[in-house]
């Protein structure tokens, strides 16, 4: 384990003893609540690792890296970023996912553009989006967040 590890998991048992000495009752319900979600989330954690080895497994890494690989070019990080911004799981869950891309030859660009469209852009929320905002600004919202995605990921390329 190595030394972030450690701090985080000591900071985090600090806030929890913390919590537990100011109210007992909150961080109790707090606690269950916490795993209540842990316990929601493992399906598709779980999906998202099945997913993760039948992509590996057999779609080879020649292949990933010509689709969104370094001589993809923009065609292939707008298709990462579009794949991004379709699907709906937790950001979290999406890093294995990313480093298996980087992996398996997919470009950094390509990745940034796929983690960043999927916490930016709300396809799966975006009925939700319209009907608080309204069609106009949740599409805007929605488009702007796509584009500023689409820069970001070239940033992150030309950085790194």
């Amino acid at each position: 384990m190595n030394s972030t590890t450690i701090f985080i998991n000591i900071f985090t048992m600090s806030c929890l003893i913390f919590a537990f000495i100011k109210d007992r009752a909150k961080t109790k319900r707090s606690l269950i609540l916490a795993v209540k979600s842990f316990f929601r989330i493992i399906p598709t954690v779980l999906i998202i690792i099945i997913l993760i080895g039948l992509l590996l497994g057999f779609v080879p890494s020649s292949e990933i890296s010509k689709i969104v690989g370094e001589q993809s070019g923009v065609g292939g990080v707008i298709l990462v970023a579009l794949f991004g911004a379709i699907l709906h799981i937790p950001a979290l869950i999406s890093f294995p996912l990313a480093a298996s891309l980087l992996k398996s030859g997919a470009s950094i660009v390509a990745v940034a553009a796929f983690i960043t469209t999927l916490t930016m852009i709300g396809t799966v929320t975006l009925p939700l989006e319209i009907k608080e905002l309204g069609k106009k600004i949740a599409l805007l919202r929605n488009g702007i967040s796509f584009i500023i995605a689409i820069i970001i990921a070239f940033i992150m390329g030309a950085i790194l």
